[in-house]
């Protein structure tokens, strides 16, 4: 699972507000082996009801800072840090943290002000290599990420175009036309878009990227079963 938001709409103290249910309750989910939290700062990446549900999961990857503030089964990722994790059937998969940055400039300006973010990359012998960026605003990073892992089986790509005061409304994360370039550097079999309804600071949704993937010619790579 990542970055899990379980809480009715409602706005929060921090100013966010959320617009519609979440398409699942905890409950529903079944067994949770591991959280991959891009970060722990926000509530449209973990709220209230994705906390409680923290408690119950045995492992939880996250920013080093992340992981300080919640303690418990929470353990850090540094950037390009991998560790292997034991699959049920047998064998393994190994969990790569990757750089993100939330929004743009350089990493020393970005973090005092929208706090530090991670991506993951999933890979495993025989199986689908899959890189799930986090709340990401710099194609940069999709390509150094790319040039390491690429091409990758699946995307998937936090977008939404977050626009928020921080930053005198710069995009936070991708923007349409960004995600379909992402999925372009990456090489990308399949694209699962999420991070894009269900807040009112997220100002580009569904119909955008649709536009923009089939503007790029990749409009057959993008699944939308996720709800974003």
């Amino acid at each position: 699972m990542t970055d899990p938001t379980f809480d009715a709409p409602g706005t929060y103290p921090s100013g966010l507000a959320k617009t519609a249910p979440a398409s699942a309750a905890p409950a529903d989910l079944g067994r949770i082996d591991v959280v991959l939290l891009s970060h722990d700062e926000h509530d449209d990446n973990l709220d209230t009801s994705g906390r409680i549900l923290l408690a119950d999961v045995p492992l939880t990857l996250t920013t080093p800072s992340g992981a300080g503030r919640l303690g418990g089964t929470a353990r850090p990722l540094k950037d390009w840090e991998s560790i292997e994790l034991d699959r049920p059937g047998g064998g393994t998969i190994a969990v790569t943290g990757v750089p993100a940055l939330h929004g743009p400039g350089t990493r020393e300006d970005l973090e005092p002000v929208v706090g530090e973010v991670v991506g993951f990359v999933l890979s495993g012998d025989g199986l689908p290599t899959v890189y799930v960026s986090g709340d990401n605003a710099q194609l940069s990073l999709v390509r150094e990420i790319a040039d390491r892992f690429g091409p990758v089986d699946t995307t998937v790509l936090f977008a939404g175009a977050v626009r928020t005061p921080v930053l005198d409304r710069a995009l936070l994360t991708l923007d349409s036309a960004q995600a379909a370039e992402a999925a372009k550097i990456l090489d990308a079999g399949r694209v699962i878009p999420v991070h894009y309804d269900s807040w009112a600071h997220f100002t580009e949704g569904r119909d955008e990227l649709i536009a923009a993937f089939a503007a790029a010619g990749l409009a057959d790579r993008v699944d939308f079963g996720v709800r974003g």
